[in-house]
């Protein structure tokens, strides 16, 4: 979500390079699996605060999210 609090899908390619880096560090994680931009099936075991901030720092860190900027996780 932007800083306007207009929202778009997370690129598929962010969720794959974060999945890369730490979901095979990460046990917690071993439950989520990326499908495609803005979807990442996630099992009920995965702690879903730690996974937002875990990801939503990997980003930052790569410079895709601006500042003023969140990832926003949510059921569908």
């Amino acid at each position: 979500m932007d800083a306007a609090g207009e929202g778009r899908g997370c690129p598929l390619k962010w969720i794959d390079n974060f999945a890369m880096r730490n979901f095979t560090n990460e046990a917690m994680f071993d439950d989520t699996l990326p499908v495609e931009d803005g979807l990442l099936e996630v099992g009920k075991r995965v702690p879903m605060e730690e996974l937002r901030a875990a990801m939503e720092d990997w980003i930052r860190r790569k410079g895709w999210l601006k500042a003023g900027e969140r990832i926003r996780f949510g059921e569908i």
